[in-house]
């Protein structure tokens, strides 16, 4: 039973703490996680609230059939996706506003990615075509495997194997293009 798991259950069986541990463990990932689907930091932070708050309110059963942090991934994935489809307004706002998102945004980032390197990568990363962001970020900055990478994004393994292929072509492309010198992809 993995630390998320453990820290669901305890939460079930009436312990509180088993949930704070959860938000501690997992709350930054998923925002930065949401952030590449809606590119608004601060919807990204409602959305993982709104993630935590159906665990507490709806309590849905966990089943060990994927690691926890697939589980909740897949969740936060769904309520972006649902954000997106019924939410796609155009919004318009001042520059210093737009200034004011992005430095909220970059602040995080450099929270939680402590190296300038890393966050370079994840700049580069960013810059690719969707599907590819996807699939780095989950592999390399979320440590999932190719099989729960698939289960979050609901392709089979041999798409991810594929995609991951192709995703880390042209992120060296975009390293390269960028003057970012790197030991291996």
């Amino acid at each position: 039973m993995n630390n998320g798991e453990a820290n669901y259950s305890r939460f079930l069986n009436g312990d509180d703490q088993g949930f704070v541990e959860i938000i501690k463990e997992y709350k930054d990932a998923l925002i930065l996680f949401l952030n590449s689907y809606v590119h608004n930091i601060h919807i990204a932070e409602e959305l993982a609230e709104d993630v935590f708050f159906s665990l507490v309110v709806k309590k849905p059963k966990y089943t060990p059939k994927y690691s926890f942090k697939t589980w909740l991934f897949t969740i936060g994935r769904n309520r972006a996706l649902n954000t997106l489809r019924f939410h796609s307004k155009v919004i318009t706002t001042d520059n210093a506003d737009i200034l004011h998102l992005r430095k909220d945004e970059l602040d995080i980032e450099k929270a939680y990615i402590k190296k300038e390197e890393r966050i370079q990568l994840h700049q580069c990363i960013q810059r690719l075509l969707p599907q590819y962001s996807e699939v780095l970020y989950l592999a390399y900055f979320e440590m999932l495997t190719v099989n729960d990478i698939a289960t979050v994004t609901k392709r089979n393994k041999k798409q991810i194997t594929n995609l991951l292929y192709r995703a880390k072509g042209a992120l060296k492309q975009q390293l390269t293009k960028e003057g970012f010198e790197y030991e291996e992809l």
